[in-house]
């Protein structure tokens, strides 16, 4: 499959509290809140990740594989009439996420197990999924949540976001209905997951400003604390 778009810089760093705090204030005094975040400029991600019976995705980033990729349907906020099938591609510290539209009915149909329809879907990432359905025999495996405070600053395309209260549930039929029961997947609930984002460049300036004592580069996956639990 031929990939569209451009592969991004992406820098995680787990941040204690304090330090976030710190860290905030300064990257809000150059960079603006994303237009996105609601009034406390937070919001709500939920996403259900895909792996396979043999945890390839799990296993391909324990060990480190320079390049990888997962398949993911993600929503905002409360905003389950406004779903996304994404596949995120790693490589190296560098990041590619294509995406497109899926409707509820689609993100249901195929939670439940019917897959045919996307043999002849019109999007091609709709028909790579399936095609790895059936060869790779993807399924969906865990749900997980947080909570996103997102920054931008033009130069460079730079966004910095601190995830945190990351919860987890195990995969059921009842993603888009609210009823999950889901818990604190992090071992500190306050743990607070920064990550850098940017094009070809990061400008002095920000990189100035994320430089702090105790934090420092470090691999974190979202997914990967989530999948501790099954």
């Amino acid at each position: 499959m031929k990939q569209e778009g451009q592969f991004r810089h992406e820098l995680k760093f787990v941040v204690p509290y304090a330090e976030y705090l710190a860290l905030r204030s300064r990257l809000a005094s150059v960079m603006k809140r994303d237009s996105h975040a609601g009034a406390d400029g937070t919001y709500c991600v939920h996403s259900i990740y895909f792996d396979n019976l043999w945890d390839q995705v799990l296993r391909e980033k324990i060990n480190g594989l320079p390049r990888r990729e997962k398949f993911r349907i993600r929503y905002y906020n409360d905003a389950i009439f406004d779903l996304t099938l994404e596949k995120k591609i790693k490589c190296g510290h560098l990041c590619l996420k294509l995406g497109t539209a899926m409707t509820t009915a689609e993100c249901q149909s195929l939670l439940g197990g019917d897959d045919g329809w996307m043999r002849s879907h019109p999007a091609p990432l709709v028909r790579e999924l399936y095609v790895k359905l059936r060869t790779q025999l993807l399924r969906p495996k865990v749900r997980v949540s947080y909570l996103r405070e997102p920054y931008i600053y033009a130069a460079g395309n730079v966004r910095i976001t601190f995830d945190s209260e990351i919860r987890t549930s195990l995969y059921d039929r009842e993603f888009l209905r609210g009823q999950n029961t889901d818990f604190y997947a992090a071992e500190c609930p306050q743990t607070m997951v920064m990550e850098v984002k940017y094009d070809a460049y990061l400008p002095e300036v920000i990189a100035d400003l994320i430089q702090t004592n105790g934090v420092r580069q470090q691999e974190f996956s979202k997914y990967g604390v989530c999948r501790r639990f099954g």
